[in-house]
């Protein structure tokens, strides 16, 4: 496992995502600062790629600020009612960090496989460099965690 040095949970996440969002960084100002406003920290965050001027945006938030969310989704709907927002609790966030990784073809592919393999599913994936960090339901941490190390001992 020298290529993962850490492996690190976080329990109670939940995944917001607005779909049918126009892209427009105003737009993502005025939810950023309204979630700020309600003072949520927001963890991960991932776009779609922009078509037709629309787009997708997900981000994740700890599970004790659903009801803050909530207040933020109120606003959101009565100024921009064409934004659709989905809300998923009882999820972690998984991420495996190694200094290694740069620059190393085929880390994320293992992952990946080490999810597949426990039969889970993957509900959000950001990455830097040395860090792939996955949103996956809690039922299946274990058997992920388990099926990484395995991974990355060969």
């Amino acid at each position: 496992m020298n290529i993962i040095k850490n492996i690190t949970l976080v329990e109670d996440v939940t995944l917001i995502s607005l779909h049918d969002s126009p892209a427009d960084p105003k737009l993502l100002t005025q939810i950023f600062q309204m979630i700020y406003d309600h003072g949520v920290d927001v963890d991960m965050i991932s776009q779609t790629p922009t078509q037709n001027n629309i787009t997708d945006l997900s981000f994740t938030v700890n599970d004790d600020c659903l009801g803050k969310i909530l207040d933020v989704s109120a606003q959101l709907k009565e100024a921009h009612p064409e934004v659709k927002m989905s809300v998923r609790s009882g999820n972690c966030k998984l991420s495996v960090f190694g200094d290694e990784m740069r620059g190393c073809p085929g880390v994320a592919l293992r992952v990946f496989k080490a999810i597949n393999d426990a039969d889970a599913d993957i509900n959000l994936i950001t990455t830097s460099e040395v860090d792939i960090s996955v949103l996956v339901a809690s039922l299946d941490v274990d058997n992920i965690i388990k099926n990484i190390r395995e991974e990355f001992s060969k």
